[in-house]
């Protein structure tokens, strides 16, 4: 069981080292953020703020969390990303300094922080669905990476794995359950309108 723990928690940290690369590689090789929600980044990355910050409180186990503060450093960078070729880099400043601000206000009372990962499940979902509603509406998947929501399927079932060995915490573990069906799901819809893509051409 320790090895398996093991292997989960390293392999998790190792993928998310890379998650977002190849969504950010795809974003700097098409010179366009075609495909990819705003809307859904910026949810992405508040539910992996509150996550951190709630498994940091807690004094939950390092390698349990330790690939969030990797994974919204590469939002960031897919942020800038995405404003610089929507035209005004400018504009991801005030949602930086909101991510900043809400590090601090989470843990002014526990309530908050306790809510705030309650609601954390539907922030990260809305996040999953600001994708799908993107893609249903453009019929394109244009340069997002089918590869990092792949991966992120991965983790999410590395996690279910390695919360049931060590925290069991509930509201974790629904989380990553219902984080890892609207993974494989946002994936298929990728690949299907890659395929639609290249039928059309």
């Amino acid at each position: 069981m320790e090895t398996l723990l093991w292997f989960c928690n390293w392999s998790t940290l190792g993928v998310c080292a890379a998650l977002k690369l190849p969504q950010i590689s795809a974003v700097l090789g098409a010179r366009s953020s075609r495909g990819i929600s705003l809307p859904s980044l910026l949810l992405e990355l508040a539910g992996f703020l509150v996550f951190l910050r709630y498994q940091c409180y807690y004094e939950y186990p390092l390698l349990t969390y330790l690939e969030y503060p990797i994974l919204i450093a590469q939002d960031l960078i897919l942020l800038l990303c995405v404003f610089h070729f929507n035209g005004d880099v400018r504009r991801a400043v005030p949602y930086i300094i909101a991510c900043v601000s809400a590090w601090f206000i989470l843990t002014l009372q526990q309530w908050i922080l306790d809510l705030a990962m309650n609601l954390c499940t539907f922030i990260s979902a809305a996040s999953k669905f600001a994708q799908l509603q993107y893609l249903w509406k453009s019929r394109d998947s244009g340069a997002v990476s089918a590869l990092t929501w792949n991966l992120a399927s991965y983790t999410c079932a590395a996690r279910i794995i390695t919360t049931l060995m060590t925290t069991n915490d509930l509201t974790i573990l629904i989380r990553f359950v219902i984080m890892l069906a609207l993974n494989i799901w946002v994936t298929a819809t990728i690949l299907h309108y890659r395929k639609t893509d290249i039928k059309s051409e």
